[in-house]
């Protein structure tokens, strides 16, 4: 673009003088004859390299002129040239300066000079376009840097959470191959066991004698008959308890687990009469869970402790609740709380180094024989925890009882207790 240059002066014979020696160099003059009519242009138009100004002017003078266009912000780049016919002295030389004005021209106007000085203000001016237009390419170029980055960062992340993902996929998989593992062993073990003992204690009966009465003998094979059957539908009926859980998908919702313990321990009321047991809840907290799974695993961990009692002693089962202090989580994020419950009794207990395993699928401390059971109840507890993304532990001692730990994540926002839900001792005694 052709530099612009303005020329004020009150008479038109200054303004062609002066254009008649700026047009050989190919510049665009814009005229003015008065300062009100230069402060108008430059409402709408103020890209000019230079302006050559008069200094005497009806109305507004030059120096009036120049602090009234130094008044504006985005005009301030624009150098003034006064064109004066008169040498005004130092004071008035000050006056000037301190308008605005970078130099000074006398008339008569030498056109050499006049020439001269306009092309070191108009080169100064191409320079700093040239910085300008430099700026805008830096600054568009750092803005489409900034995009990339924040794309490339918003793709990391990306990927970290699809590997987040595929590793937690994986896991997953491990357990569930791993379940596969223990279910195929469970098939050609411990559901083939009372098949056996079904078809060795039928073979008895069908070789006695085809008319001969049933007797005490044969009673006694009919009666394993229905034990072992009864075995074999409890391991399938749990089989299918721990199929069901692990592949439902459950909503989670703030539970008061007042209310489902109360639940629990009614279900369970003939059982705990049966052993004499003595139960005591303490107050309970509300918590984001599940309310269909919080029932199966407050029943599972309260039957183990009834089922493994010292002989010749009531059961007591102890219930309580905790908050465990903060703990950290991880890439920074917010500290994250768990809500504990434990599960105390005076029961047989177990060897420490049991702790882990107890809560495998099938696994057993002791024989059918002592004690009943499939070896389902725990695994199922500890897949119920694992889905509210918890941890369930245990403690225990050889003949000292057993404490059972679940750890559950506490809901970010605090909610409200219902209003209905126990305050107080919850505590269920059989006589």
């Amino acid at each position: 673009m052709q530099p612009k240059i303005m020329l004020v002066d009150d008479r038109d014979d200054n303004l062609m003088s002066m254009e008649s020696v700026l047009e050989p160099d190919g510049y665009r003059v814009v005229k003015a004859t008065s300062g009100r009519q230069v402060l108008k242009l430059l409402l709408t138009d103020f890209d000019f390299a230079l302006i050559l100004m008069d200094v005497q002017m009806p109305n507004l003078n030059g120096f009036e002129t120049a602090s009234l266009i130094y008044e504006r912000e985005r005009l301030k780049h624009i150098p003034i040239i006064f064109i004066t016919a008169n040498n005004y002295g130092e004071e008035n030389l000050f006056r000037g300066y301190r308008a605005g004005a970078v130099d000074y021209i006398y008339k008569p106007v030498n056109p050499e000079l006049l020439r001269a000085k306009v092309s070191v203000f108009v080169e100064l001016y191409r320079k700093n376009q040239r910085l300008l237009t430099q700026e805008q390419k830096l600054v568009a170029i750092n803005r489409n840097l900034e995009l990339e980055i924040n794309e490339r960062k918003a793709s990391e992340e990306k990927v970290t959470e699809l590997n987040k993902q595929l590793l937690e996929n994986i896991a997953r998989l491990e357990t569930a191959n791993k379940d596969l593992d223990l279910f195929a062993f469970m098939a050609s073990h411990d559901l083939q066991a009372p098949l056996r003992k079904i078809r060795m204690f039928s073979d008895r009966l069908l070789a006695g004698p085809e008319e001969a009465p049933l007797g005490k003998e044969g009673r006694l094979y009919l009666s394993r008959i229905q034990q072992v059957s009864k075995r074999m539908q409890d391991l399938i009926n749990d089989i299918l308890r721990f199929s069901k859980i692990s592949v439902e998908k459950q909503s989670f919702e703030a539970v008061d687990l007042n209310g489902v313990m109360s639940e629990t321990l009614s279900e369970m009321e003939a059982v705990i009469r049966e052993k004499n047991a003595e139960i005591v809840v303490d107050p309970l907290p509300v918590l984001p869970a599940s309310t269909v799974l919080m029932g199966p695993l407050f029943s599972n961990l309260i039957s183990n402790s009834l089922k493994y009692g010292k002989k010749g002693q009531p059961p007591k089962v102890h219930i309580r609740y905790e908050e465990s202090p903060p703990m950290s989580g991880p890439n920074g994020k917010p500290e994250m709380r768990y809500g504990r419950i434990y599960i105390e009794d005076n029961g047989i207990g177990f060897d420490q180094k049991y702790a882990e395993q107890i809560f495998d699928m099938f696994r057993r401390l002791h024989s059918n024989a002592e004690y009943e059971g499939t070896g389902i109840g725990l695994a199922l507890c500890k897949k119920i925890v694992e889905m509210h993304k918890g941890f369930i532990s245990a403690l225990g001692r050889p003949g000292e009882g057993a404490v059972f730990i679940v750890s559950l994540p506490l809901q970010r926002e605090p909610v409200e207790e219902s209003p209905d839900g126990p305050s107080g001792l919850l505590t269920k005694k059989t006589e």
